[in-house]
């Protein structure tokens, strides 16, 4: 772009560009004062020179007083003809340069294109004013005229486009600006994601493990076989928390795009296992549900699934109590997850599924000196991202609930759908636990 501001040193370029143009210029002037009225050339005059020099002299400084250098050669240009030299478009080439250097540098169209019509008409109204007019005079008087018109639409056009590729430039910058941060949110997104499925994968895994080793410590020197039992049943929680963990793992470190998993994701249909792997670690989970089940998306079945596995983690590692309930609701648009206990808020050691309740040990108070987790934080972040609500607090009777309202896809033929609701039934899952279990 020109430097229409100037006050800073201009690149050596610049400045040869300058003296290229200057010279020009002042070699056409100069030419144009050798161009006598009838036609005939002769030695260029003091005057010619007179006004070459001057009108040239003011070239330098049209970046920077773009205004006073147009009206400075202007003014040259109208005294041509009392000078007694032929008013051609030649002699006001100075005049036309200021003219194109104007157009560019206005603050506004309006004023370029008053001072362009200005100095047209001025330099056109110099030929008439001074002398006889004659047809000759009245096609020079149009050339003349033409010139810094012409001149003054070439620097509107070349202002435009610079304007125009400004912008454009300018949109590239704010598309990148917000390419980077859309890719920032993806990745700062995708990090929560994967925290979030570690989270619920290792606090479930490690929960279970804690119970069911806390377990065997108990039962050591009265109970040898439950201890066997129990290690038995560490021995394969673990097992299956390395695979879950192998998987996970091994899915981040793949660059591309992976193939689908050969193990679909976990959903309301493997509750009973999950169910299973709680009470191993002497907790004991009691289901009900109300309404006619539906199948539900990907993304909701495998947030219920998450939401009842973290609540269920949390009683373990937090509630007083060996029991919890979980109570799904099925209405026509939406489901009700609740899982609550009546605990005291303070963990116990779990108990075996076969033997009495022990009594509390020191992984009580390790677990009540712990800083809070990431549970509910999870939680709700995943019943958000589905469209859902969760809300969690201390019951009035005792005790604590989780409750997640998830969204049901609108069903297409009700009479199809099987009423499978069921009673509360120690320990099983009915019509839909049946169908479920892997």
């Amino acid at each position: 772009m020109t430097n229409t501001g100037g006050g800073g040193p201009r690149p050596r370029t610049s400045w040869w560009r300058e003296g290229a143009i200057t010279t020009l210029a002042f070699a056409l002037c100069l030419l144009g004062g050798v161009l006598q009225v009838d036609d005939t050339l002769s030695p260029p005059s003091v005057s010619a020179y007179v006004i070459a020099v001057v009108s040239c002299a003011v070239l330098p400084v049209r970046h920077r007083a773009p205004l006073a250098a147009l009206a400075a050669t202007t003014a040259v240009g109208v005294l041509v003809p009392p000078l007694g030299l032929l008013l051609t478009p030649l002699i006001v080439t100075p005049a036309v340069i200021t003219t194109y250097s104007y157009s560019l540098a206005a603050r506004t169209e309006r004023r370029a294109a008053s001072a362009v019509v200005l100095t047209s008409a001025a330099l056109a109204a110099a030929i008439p004013a001074f002398g006889d007019f004659s047809w000759k005079d009245a096609s020079r008087m149009g050339v003349v005229a033409a010139f810094p018109l012409v001149a003054g639409v070439l620097g509107h056009s070349v202002r435009n486009r610079r304007a125009y590729l400004e912008a454009v430039e300018e949109r590239a910058r704010r598309a990148e600006q917000n390419r980077e941060s859309e890719a920032r949110r993806r990745v700062a997104e995708e990090r929560v994601r994967i925290a979030r499925e570690l989270h619920d994968l290792v606090a479930h895994q490690i929960t279970l493990a804690n119970a069911q080793a806390t377990v065997a410590a108990h039962l050591f020197d009265t109970r040898p076989e439950q201890t066997r039992t129990s290690l038995k049943e560490l021995v394969e929680t673990t097992s299956h928390a390395l695979d879950e963990l192998r998987a996970t793992v091994g899915l981040l470190r793949q660059s591309g795009d992976t193939a689908a998993p050969a193990e679909p994701a976990p959903g309301l249909s493997r509750l009973p296992t999950l169910l299973e792997s709680f009470r191993r670690a002497g907790l004991e989970v009691s289901v009900h549900q109300e309404g006619t089940v539906r199948p539900l998306p990907p993304g909701v079945d495998l947030t219920a699934y998450r939401i009842v596995q973290e609540a269920l983690t949390n009683v373990t590692k937090h509630a007083g109590t060996g029991s919890a309930r979980v109570h799904l609701v099925w209405t026509g648009d939406r489901v009700t997850i609740t899982v609550a206990d009546d605990g005291g808020g303070t963990r116990t050691t779990p108990t075996a599924s076969t033997g009495p309740t022990a009594s509390s040990g020191p992984t009580a108070s390790a677990a009540a000196d712990r800083s809070p987790g990431y549970g509910l934080i999870g939680m709700r972040e995943r019943a958000t991202t589905v469209g859902g609500h969760l809300s969690a607090g201390r019951r009035p009777e005792g005790g604590f609930f989780v409750s997640a309202q998830l969204p049901l896809p609108p069903a297409q033929d009700p009479t199809r759908d099987r009423d499978r609701a069921t009673t509360t039934e120690e320990g099983q899952m009915t019509d839909g636990e049946a169908g479920g279990a892997p």
